[in-house]
């Protein structure tokens, strides 16, 4: 029965039902054809959101929402500009520098696509950029937020997983400045190809120091966010109640455009994505209790660990499943679906639970450049106003650079253990 409600699951995926629809239908039909009491629909739901670790979701939401309606992403961008603008790519190289700035306070790839997607394409397009090339930058500098802490889908992974959010926020940080030189070296070779244009020259020392005074109150908040984290000040949750208290702050007394609307209109926005996450986590809560009853995870560890109990051969295996699943669920339903499953074996077989968690955030972010979902893809191309097949095209190259650290961070497990193993 479990097999045949993955199956009804994708097929409802296939033919168009929304994700949340796609996972309850089959879950309720198996709840009442068990003959299961329909309090147990509730039971499942209040279990699934009674966490505290997932509190941190909506107030980063909030914070990322925040600073763009009080202006601080256009702050950033400004930044961004002066300092690399002179970097071979130009304004390709400003919109990777500044989604490394803006991931630390959003936490959400959608949320830098939608954040900084209208600003980076309107001035990338005004530099003679192709249209296309400047949406598969925007798309593959997102990947960065879901990496860099404070990383929503790596807290959802903790919190899937039963492990500590912490380590794993810390563990992001190293592979997401990975993908930030390898982003800026392969725009710089598609630009000098291309001859795309870029700032004619380096800005003076006064110039830097004079862009940086404006952006630094807003760039502060990086250093109050990992400087709690790694001393252990505060907690994840607790870092995001701090992180909208520090902007509001700075907003108040730095910046002085705070307003009552800015603070509704971030909060209209927080509801509504906050909404969606949130609901997807409750339907896959019941999903994944009927896949427990029904032992589906038991029988796929002992089919893989039939193959292999070598980790390397294990994570070869799982991150060949994880870029097909990331093709066809978004990385929230991915992670709570699939994490319950492949976690425990892995784990027994001697991947590190840490290790494990960016390893599969990496897979499922190139999932949302991929269709057929493609979430990242889909809305860049709204935004672009382009076809989608003209934003793959020119995501191809990008693609490189993510894979290449998807191999660096699955065998060398320090480059993302170092920071958490500071904490021992």
């Amino acid at each position: 029965m479990g097999i045949a409600l993955i199956i009804i699951f994708f097929v409802l995926m296939l033919i168009g039902f929304p994700v949340v629809i796609s996972i309850a239908i089959p879950s309720i039909v198996y709840v009442f054809a068990y003959g299961f009491p329909i309090e147990l629909l509730s039971l499942r739901v209040h279990y699934a959101l009674d966490s505290y670790p997932l509190l941190a979701i909506p107030v980063f939401i909030y914070a990322g929402n925040l600073m763009n309606s009080t202006g601080i992403t256009d702050r950033i961008f400004k930044f961004a500009d002066l300092a690399v603008g002179r970097v071979p790519g130009g304004m390709a190289q400003v919109n990777i520098f500044a989604g490394l700035m803006f991931s630390g306070m959003s936490g959400a790839a959608l949320a830098a696509v939608g954040g900084l997607g209208p600003v980076t394409l309107k001035s990338m397009e005004a530099k003679g950029f192709k249209k296309s090339f400047a949406a598969a930058i925007t798309v593959s500098s997102a990947t960065i937020g879901p990496i860099f802490p404070p990383s929503i889908p790596l807290i959802i992974y903790g919190a899937v997983a039963s492990v500590s959010i912490l380590k794993l926020l810390l563990a992001g940080i190293v592979p997401a400045l990975v993908i930030v030189v390898l982003l800026m070296v392969t725009t710089a070779i598609i630009s000098i190809r291309n001859n795309y244009p870029r700032v004619e020259k380096w800005p003076s020392f006064k110039m830097l120091v004079l862009g940086f005074f404006p952006v630094a109150p807003a760039l502060a908040s990086l250093l109050v966010l990992i400087g709690g984290l790694l001393s252990g000040f505060f907690t994840p949750t607790e870092a995001a109640v701090v992180m909208v208290a520090y902007i509001i702050v700075v907003n108040l007394l730095v910046y002085r455009n705070l307003t009552l609307s800015h603070l509704i209109k971030a909060a209209h926005q927080t509801i509504r994505t906050s909404a969606s996450i949130l609901i997807i986590i409750s339907a896959a809560s019941l999903f994944g209790w009927i896949l427990a009853v029904e032992q589906i995870p038991q029988a796929f560890a002992n089919n893989i660990l039939s193959l292999t109990t070598n980790p390397t051969h294990l994570l070869i295996i799982i991150n060949i499943m994880l870029l097909i699943v990331g093709m066809f669920l978004d990385s929230t339903t991915a992670t709570l679906l699939v994490v319950p499953i492949i976690a425990p074996p892995l784990v027994a077989a001697g991947i590190d639970p840490i290790h494990l968690g960016v390893v599969t955030i990496l897979n499922l972010m190139v999932g949302l450049m991929t269709p057929p979902l493609g979430l990242s893809l889909f809305l860049v191309s709204n935004i672009a106003k382009i076809p989608v097949s003209e934003v793959l095209k020119a995501i191809i190259p990008f693609l490189i650079p993510l894979l290449v650290t998807l191999i660096l961070v699955t065998f060398f497990p320090s480059i993302s253990l170092t920071i958490p193993d500071l904490l021992k």
